[in-house]
């Protein structure tokens, strides 16, 4: 077999091998929270331990790749929807947006617990996870620069107490986030909390007891931000 040729078998088998790790680790993470311990995904998938320190060297690297892994197939669910509605209709393409992410939530509860719940004893999130953490909020930030560029979202007056227009003014800076005024990225982030908190509040049982149509709650939710930000019926 050629040398190229075994490099190939070889990247197959460790591509395979990190698959199963992640899976067995996500059903571990299903079962006993984001505690994970890379001795008990071993037995899961029946090798020794050292087998697993192969492919990620600490807990903390594996969940590492199963929040990146979770945060890019929500990123990816949120722009399908959201280009599939016509760039004019922004209040459609919010709508799109909001209601992927549910369905991504509602299909993945113990990932998004990992992404937006409570944080993991521990365990700091590195760089790496920034970019793909930034996914989903891109998609509002282009829908909120195209509304304002055809002057669907009215800026609004410039009342932003100091240290928050210092913050605002920092984001708007930020690579993806131009061409945004610092009061219109204010609500934007001010309904983002909103969606993700209204989510939360659902998957985590907040809501028990006083909602009993989820769908129809979380769409007149979608509905009053979009009114908010300014998005056109």
């Amino acid at each position: 077999m050629s040398q190229p040729r075994r490099q190939s078998a070889r990247a197959r088998v460790r591509a395979e091998m990190t698959d199963d790790i992640k899976q067995a680790a996500r059903a571990r993470l299903a079962a006993e929270g984001p505690n994970l311990s890379l001795r008990a995904v071993a037995r899961d998938i029946g090798v020794v331990s050292s087998a697993v320190y192969r492919y990620f060297a600490s807990r903390d690297e594996l969940l590492t790749a199963l929040i990146i892994d979770a945060y890019d197939d929500l990123g990816e669910a949120t722009e399908s929807a959201e280009a599939a509605v016509a760039r004019r209709d922004l209040r459609g393409r919010w709508l799109a947006a909001g209601r992927a992410i549910r369905d991504w939530a509602s299909a993945n509860p113990h990932e998004y617990a990992l992404l937006y719940g409570s944080p993991v004893p521990g365990y700091a999130a590195p760089q790496d996870t920034v970019g793909p953490a930034s996914r989903p909020v891109l998609v509002l930030t282009a829908i909120l620069r195209d509304g304002v560029a055809r002057d669907v979202i009215a800026v609004p007056p410039d009342r932003l107490p100091r240290a928050v227009r210092a913050d605002l003014t920092g984001v708007v800076a930020l690579p993806g986030f131009q061409d945004v005024p610092a009061a219109v990225m204010g609500r934007g982030m001010t309904a983002w909390a909103q969606l993700f908190g209204a989510l939360s509040f659902e998957l985590f049982g907040r809501l028990t007891g006083a909602v009993h149509d989820y769908d129809a709650y979380f769409e007149y939710q979608l509905a009053q931000m979009a009114d908010y930000l300014g998005l056109g019926r």
